[in-house]
């Protein structure tokens, strides 16, 4: 067992998906007191920044340091106070999801191939990988985007993963992510080569997801006050109107797309609340 076999307590909900044309899914936080779960949300956030925020090799937590671990987590993600233009919580959630729902682990952490806890700079927001068993495993690489519009949320996350697949980006990210990859994961060997210089980008390609998560304001999550048949049924049209955008844009030709829609009651409710707790944390 590695550290990465425990995680945080299970929020989020798998409410929805459509697998055509490509797989598009939908996770909700839920309501509360007939309110969507900000709060709750904003601290199943909370406990998984060590797992976003660490190394394997710094998660060896109990009794006596959890506190501590915690506190080096928060430092780590941002101590800037102009927390709506910054994209931590959208790249928490995806972290979150795919651990949790899709059970993949970081081959090296977001925080260490930034340049600094508290810079913003143009890179995947998530390396992870997921073995598929008989020495399978697939690469991971993931886009996050946290907004109030969803329009906004999915053109910039076009433009972001344009970006991220043309050649010149490619080998720079394989420079930057390569000698950040853990000794102590499973085909190790195997990963490292997929981002050597010599190996062709085309091969990094065919072995990747890349994963794109949009978080942001929701209809339905504002209308309703329960996850029942009445919530999906209107849900389907937003999530159907992020996939056709992106199907518009011809991405899913290129590479393999894995479509994650996290609706939001309130996007800056939910920044000002764990800017608040992380703040508290960081202080």
């Amino acid at each position: 067992m590695t550290k990465y076999s425990i995680k945080p307590n299970r929020l989020l909900k798998h409410v929805l998906n459509i697998s055509i044309p490509f797989d598009n899914n939908s996770f909700c936080a839920g309501f509360e007191l007939s309110a969507w779960r900000c709060e709750a949300l904003a601290e199943n956030l909370i406990a998984w920044i060590s797992d976003y925020a660490l190394k394997e090799d710094e998660l060896d937590v109990n009794h006596a340091n959890s506190y501590v671990k915690l506190k080096q987590a928060a430092v780590r993600v941002y101590t800037s106070d102009n927390y709506q233009r910054r994209g931590e919580v959208g790249e928490i959630l995806l972290h979150a999801i795919c651990r949790d729902f899709f059970g993949t682990i970081p081959i090296a952490p977001r925080v260490f191939y930034l340049s600094s806890s508290n810079d913003v700079v143009k890179s995947f927001d998530m390396a992870h990988v997921r073995y598929l068993g008989d020495g399978k495993f697939e690469l991971w690489l993931g886009e996050a985007k946290f907004y109030e519009t969803r329009s906004d949320a999915v053109a910039a996350a076009i433009e972001s993963v344009n970006t991220h697949i043309e050649q010149g980006f490619l080998r720079n990210e394989k420079l930057i992510i390569g000698p950040q990859i853990s000794k102590d994961i499973d085909y190790h060997a195997e990963i490292r080569e997929l981002f050597a210089s010599e190996t062709s980008i085309d091969d990094l390609i065919s072995a990747a997801v890349f994963p794109i998560c949009v978080a942001c304001d929701s209809p339905a999550a504002v209308k309703h006050k329960v996850i029942d048949k009445a919530y999906i049924d209107d849900l389907k049209p937003e999530l159907k109107a992020l996939a056709d955008k992106l199907e518009k844009s011809g991405l899913h030709h290129k590479i393999r797309i894995l479509l994650i829609y996290v609706p939001l009651g309130s996007k800056a409710g939910l920044a000002e609340t764990f800017d608040r707790k992380l703040k508290g944390l960081s202080a």
